[in-house]
């Protein structure tokens, strides 16, 4: 007799994490573009007063995966949302999206 759990154990992944990953890399834009075949994100990273922004990693998915990440990130963000209340929308109507006044004062000298 088969055991039910054999078919789950051959079809497990079993993923690392190093430490210097596991850490991970502040993003506070991402940009997002495709072609035919595959989905590019770019994270950036924009730093108030500095007119230059770094790319700090970038993914490159296929169009499925996109799709899929979409679908996590939307499952993801109800959970949040279910536990913390609503995350505050953001209006990219008009402009490009980028957060250039990060909330806080002017700055003076």
């Amino acid at each position: 007799m088969e055991n039910p759990e054999e078919p789950k154990k051959q079809n497990q992944i079993n993923i690392e994490l190093k430490e210097e990953i596991a850490q991970g890399t502040y993003s506070n834009l991402a940009v997002i573009t495709h072609s035919s075949s595959e989905f590019v994100l770019d994270f950036v990273r924009i730093v108030p007063g500095i007119s230059k922004a770094q790319v700090k990693s970038r993914i490159i998915i296929t169009p499925e995966h996109a799709k899929r990440l979409l679908y996590a990130l939307r499952e993801n963000i109800d959970k949040f949302e279910q536990a913390h209340g609503p995350i505050k929308k953001v209006d990219n109507k008009g402009s490009s999206g980028m957060p250039m006044n990060f909330g806080g004062p002017s700055a003076q000298a």
